[in-house]
């Protein structure tokens, strides 16, 4: 179980990287593709499908994760005390809670830029859902330089 435990947190220590990166190129093409009113191409599509793929997996990645924890099983079994923990409180609650919020922005991003009627209003909607998404996320990463809780950029495996 703990060569799981720290396969599951090598890859979404790993994966984040990827689904930060794809974030910001989406949101960059949809902002160039909004301000130009461009046409939405198949790469676009791509771009925004891939982009919500991405965040799928790692959110996959990270309920395996959270489900083997050792430091949430002591949250969940010591709540009353946990709670009033930091670092154990961040992970039992709030950076679960945010990031599935965040991809779920994403997730009705994705679903309703594919449905819009026009090239216009898809990028508008990537733009706007795939941001806020974005934003919850750099929120509720353990960054290294975080004061609730850092954590290196790059996992050792």
């Amino acid at each position: 179980m703990f060569s799981n435990l720290l396969f599951y947190l090598f890859f979404h220590s790993l994966f984040r990287w990827l689904v930060l990166v794809s974030l910001i190129y989406a949101i960059y093409r949809a902002a160039k593709g909004y301000a130009r009113k461009a046409v939405f191409t198949k790469f676009d599509d791509r771009v925004r499908h891939y982009t919500a793929t991405i965040a799928h997996i790692q959110l996959v990645l990270g309920i395996l994760l959270y489900i083997q924890s050792p430091i949430i099983k002591y949250f969940w079994r010591n709540y009353a005390v946990a709670v009033h923990e930091r670092e154990t409180r961040f992970f039992g609650m709030e950076h679960i809670t945010v990031m599935v919020t965040a991809i779920v922005c994403i997730t009705i991003g994705s679903a309703a830029a594919k449905r819009k009627p026009n090239d216009h209003a898809k990028f508008k909607t990537m733009l706007i859902w795939f941001s806020i998404g974005l934003l919850l996320i750099l929120t509720s990463v353990p960054w290294p330089f975080s004061p609730v809780v850092a954590r290196p950029y790059f996992r050792q495996f």
